[in-house]
């Protein structure tokens, strides 16, 4: 091992990646999670299990991780 710039932290702190991935792994995240959170409060007998309210819980959840990220 060297001390120098080579190898995976000189390659993980200069590269930005595709904002293109970084969208839709957040957009697949975002869904399963909501999915999980309205499946939770359809077994506690709070919500519905609907795609309606999983598709506005992964809108919800998916802009405000957008919205922390670009901080």
């Amino acid at each position: 091992m060297s001390d120098g710039d080579d190898g995976f932290d000189a390659g993980a702190s200069g590269s930005q990646g595709d904002s293109r991935v970084l969208i839709v792994m957040n957009l697949v995240l975002s869904t399963g999670f909501a999915a999980t959170i309205v499946w939770g409060l359809d077994v506690l007998g709070a919500a519905e299990l609907t795609l309606i309210n999983v598709a506005t819980g992964a809108i919800l959840l998916f802009a405000l991780t957008y919205v922390i990220t670009l901080q």
